[in-house]
């Protein structure tokens, strides 16, 4: 039994071999071509039940609608915006919305069970090799075929931008038979064609009442065009102005004097789009309308979506393909042991491992800054006075990000990436590191990046205002290392396997012109010139955003007569106030009352040392001896300044510090996940007397241990479950698998006295994770943001399918 891809650095990093500088043979410049260009078409609408763009701004983009038609009369009032299901939100009451399979770059299936209106859709996604061309194979039925599963189902196809899209099939006034095409054409894609084909013998709805009126209206699809400017297509991604066709379709009827309220046509007829193109169209809309029977395995009616040249008949036997080589792949990189080798827990890997991947969206457009803004708290004595709040617009940014949470936080933050990237850089070494490279480069010139990444209106759109304006004197865990780490301990994991100039030798060599898809996700472990260009490309941000944390993240010495080890390791979380510290990820948890700018955070002093750690890993890869020794100084005297600081012996835990009445420097301690953090992040040595206190505080029943896994604050402590209640008791994932982690790699495998003890805690803390949440997925079909502290049971965003997805790690 093994965890998989460590994360955290667990001993000081040595002088090494630095790596060899960059190939540029043509064969290794093909492969990172074909790469690149596998990760342009993808499933980046995250936000969206389902949506395929390319990582371009301003470009293609598609999406599915749907809605019911089982309950609808004859008042137009019956249908509205919130009728058609489009954006993943929780107010739809969709019993599941889940990826079964995602490799990435290739290949995707999901099912999305819409209860409410008896209506179940799958969806699976193909791309060819060549990365360019791609389908989409849209298929439903009814959830329960006993009952009636009548719906709308509504494709979408929008270009912004430069470029052009026309509808080739010429419309009639009954509507568009069978296959529909639509040319196009932009800078970046050049010329490309669309086609929608219904699948043969699908059952189309009919009308049920006045059926003479509507003679031909089964099988036919409807369709809307419009003329959208650049930057508000999005908006027709909210459903604005599909739903306006419907609306003015259905008035039209209703108005012409035939049909009452009381005497309503079909609903199939009434909530239709007007079949219009106005202007020079640039987004169409079809619409068709099916009927489930629940009879069949595919669906009782679907369609296909092909970009370009993806033939019909080939796309049975290239799903088939597809899904088979996922499932052999997944079964290499993360094979399950027991007790968690069972056919429904690799069901349950499988889905929330692709489910995280499936979340990776793109996303570009200007956020909102405020630089001159500082909290009164914020403000040291020989900082500058505070600022009048001047929030501005940037410059557009593009990200290629994963997301938390497909409903509630379909953006990217900052401290969770680094979780996401430990298990998507498993999957696919290289994704992870396009993503990352796309976090690196919104490292502005001071070394900032903001925690959360709201980029552009449709992202603003899914964000209360108070949070859209992001303060370049606030940080967020540095988790950026961890996916640093993480390439880093792969590429060792590589090197013990081969030499060095053997696996250089490969990786010249070896590569054909172009390199077999599989290839793809390790190209920079198989060629080490690939992985130098690639950490010196992102170095010198890195730095500068390490400095960025060392300059405004310093805590105070000197006033409070503190005499630590170093005089220069000391840290603080900005922008806190009485009862939050956003900006430490851990909202509520308890801290010092009142704020002081003479506190010091242990949780920051060990991200920091995690940082230096890191710093000095990447150094030595590229040998650069002097950045590499001026790390290691800063992490010695962060080790020394945790115990020197935060150690409480009276408590027997580490505890952020803060100051009294007189001035006197006091420790702060609340039990928690505050209190681990050096052990979390693996700075405690296994040999220090303060290893078998923290596993004391793990372990105890009464403080932090449960059935579910590691809680987040004391059982005991009086605001257990109080308040808000995010970070006080509930259970998060992350956090148990940075337990587990820390346990696995140092404290069962180095000498020390609790080497033997930590094997146990790591058993038996791993089986309370993975059957917890194991359990609440079958029981409720989602993973969840955080779990119950008393009950176990799933709470608040759902499905939550970013770092709860570690547990696919955490069952090894």
């Amino acid at each position: 039994m093994r965890l998989i891809a460590a994360i955290i650095g667990l001993s000081s990093c040595l002088v090494g071999k630095a790596w060899a500088e960059v190939d540029d043979s043509a064969a290794v410049q093909a492969a990172a071509l074909q790469a690149n260009q596998s990760l342009l078409w993808n499933t980046y609408r995250p936000q969206l039940y389902h949506g395929i763009r390319p990582r371009i701004p301003h470009s293609l983009m598609t999406g599915l609608m749907w809605f019911g038609l089982n309950d609808y009369k004859g008042n137009t009032g019956t249908f509205s915006r919130s009728s058609v299901r489009y954006t993943a939100e929780d107010s739809d009451g969709l019993s599941s919305y889940s990826y079964t399979k995602h490799d990435g770059r290739y290949f995707a299936m999901q099912d999305l069970v819409d209860e409410r209106t008896n209506t179940k859709i799958s969806t699976s996604w193909l791309k060819e090799d060549d990365g360019l061309d791609w389908a989409v194979r849209i298929q439903g039925d009814a959830v329960d075929p006993s009952k009636s599963a009548r719906a709308s189902v509504i494709y979408h196809v929008g270009l912004e931008g430069l470029g052009q899209l026309k509808m080739e099939t010429s419309p009639n006034p009954e509507g568009l038979l069978g296959e529909i095409i639509l040319r196009g054409s932009t800078p970046q894609l050049g010329n490309f064609r669309i086609r929608i084909v219904d699948h043969p013998d699908v059952t189309y709805l009919q009308p049920m009442l006045y059926p003479e009126d509507f003679p031909k209206a089964s099988g036919k699809t409807r369709f809307f065009g419009l003329g959208i400017p650049t930057g508000d297509i999005w908006k027709i991604k909210g459903k604005d102005y599909v739903v306006r066709s419907i609306t003015t379709s259905a008035q039209a009827l209703m108005s012409g004097g035939k049909y009452t309220q009381e005497a309503p046509p079909d609903p199939f007829v009434l909530f239709q789009l007007q079949n219009e193109v106005y202007g020079d169209a640039t987004t169409f809309a079809f619409q068709k309308g099916f009927a489930g029977s629940g009879v069949t395995r595919g669906g009782s009616w679907g369609f296909d979506v092909f970009y370009e040249t993806i033939r019909v008949n080939a796309y049975d036997d290239e799903e088939e393909t597809a899904s088979l080589s996922f499932d052999q792949r997944f079964a290499a990189t993360f094979p399950l042991p027991a007790p968690f080798d069972t056919p429904a827990h690799r069901e349950f890997a499988q889905s929330i491992t692709s489910n995280l991947i499936g979340g990776i969206g793109y996303y570009h457009g200007a956020s909102i800054v405020d630089r001159s803004f500082k909290h009164d708290y914020d403000d040291d004595d020989d900082e500058e006075e505070v600022g009048v709040q001047a929030p501005k617009f940037t410059d557009e940014r593009e990200l290629l990000t994963a997301t938390p949470s497909r409903s509630f936080f379909p953006r990217g933050f900052y401290w969770d990436e680094g979780f996401h990237l430990a298990l998507i850089g498993e999957w696919d070494n290289d994704l992870s590191l396009e993503i990352l490279r796309d976090w690196v480069a919104l490292i502005d010139d001071d070394g900032w990046v903001a925690r959360e990444q709201i980029l552009g209106e449709e992202s603003r759109s899914r964000v209360p205002r108070e949070f859209q304006v992001q303060y370049p004197s606030h940080a967020n865990p540095p988790t950026l290392a961890m996916a640093v780490t993480s390439f880093i301990r792969r590429l060792k994991a590589r090197t013990d396997e081969s030499n060095l100039d053997a696996q250089m030798g490969f990786g010249i060599n070896t590569f054909a012109s172009q390199t077999p898809s599989s290839k793809l996700p390790s190209l920079h472990l198989d060629n080490p010139g690939l992985a130098h260009s690639y950490l010196t490309s992102i170095y010198s941000a890195l730095r500068k955003h390490y400095m960025w944390f060392r300059r405004t993240q310093r805590g105070l010495l000197k006033p409070y007569g503190r005499n630590p080890t170093s005089r220069s390791e000391a840290y603080r979380w900005r922008g806190r106030t009485a009862d939050h510290v956003l900006t430490s990820g851990l909202d509520d948890y308890p801290r010092a009352r009142p704020p002081h700018s003479g506190e010091l955070h242990v949780d920051l002093m060990s991200w920091m040392g995690f940082f230096a750690r890191t710093m000095c890993e990447i150094s030595e890869f590229l040998g650069l001896e002097e950045d590499r020794q001026e790390y290691e100084r800063h992490e010695k005297g962060i080790l020394a300044n945790l115990d020197d600081l935060h150690w409480s012996e009276e408590e027997q835990m580490y505890c952020d510090v803060s100051v009294d009445e007189e001035d006197e420097s006091i420790h702060v301690c609340h039990r928690g996940y505050i209190s681990l953090f050096p052990f979390l992040l693996g700075l405690v040595e296994p040999d220090s007397p303060h290893l078998g206190p923290v596993l004391d505080l793990i372990t105890d029943p009464k403080h932090l241990w449960s059935d579910y896994g590691i809680r987040s604050l004391s059982r005991s402590h009086p605001l257990f479950g109080k308040d808000e209640n995010y970070w006080r008791g509930p259970i998060w994932i992350q956090m148990n698998w940075l337990a587990l982690k820390a346990l696995k790699e140092r404290y069962m495998v180095e000498s020390g006295p609790q080497r033997e003890r930590s094997k146990e805690v790591y058993d038996g803390l791993r089986k309370r994770v993975v059957d917890n949440v194991f359990k609440e997925w079958q029981r409720t079909g989602y993973v969840w943001e955080q779990y119950d502290a008393e009950t176990g049971e799933g709470r608040r965003s759902h499905p939550f399918t970013g770092w709860t997805s570690l547990v696919t790690m955490s069952e090894f």
